[in-house]
């Protein structure tokens, strides 16, 4: 399953994807990762989600993102859920085609790996491509 959390600024999707991760992990049988381009939400979140601070790994592109979390699931094989916040700040280059072609990678992803992905984004639901109206929440 992928999920993406759209609205402006000050709306709430990061609190509303804390909420969910934290709800996962206490739910769950397996892990969760939350990844952020900053700490300052690492005290908001259960003690057993895994943060990823990804400030110190720049990624230029959706393809790096995708080769980053490879990385992640190479390390641990019982990860359920990935909840990304902030998908515009943690990938410099992110146009249209891009978003559909994440998109599209990560409900393979999720299918293969039975794990869930859950963004937000920083735009108005209307300025994301209409091809992934199906994930918007």
């Amino acid at each position: 399953m992928v999920q993406i959390l759209a609205g402006e600024k000050g709306e709430g999707k990061t609190k509303k994807l804390l909420e969910m991760a934290n709800k996962a992990a206490k739910e769950g049988n397996g892990c969760v990762v939350f990844i952020d381009d900053d700490s300052r939400h690492i005290y908001d979140l259960d003690h057993s989600v895994r943060f990823v601070e990804v400030a110190e790994f720049p990624l230029v592109n959706y393809r790096e993102l995708v080769g980053f979390i490879y990385g992640i699931l190479s390390q641990n094989s019982d990860i359920e859920a990935i909840f990304i916040d902030g998908i515009f700040k943690i990938v410099e280059k992110l146009n249209s085609e891009d978003i559909i072609k994440l998109v599209a990678k990560f409900k393979s992803m999720g299918e293969k790996y039975g794990i869930d992905f859950v963004l937000t984004a920083n735009t108005l639901p209307t300025e994301l491509p209409k091809e992934i109206a199906d994930v918007l929440i």
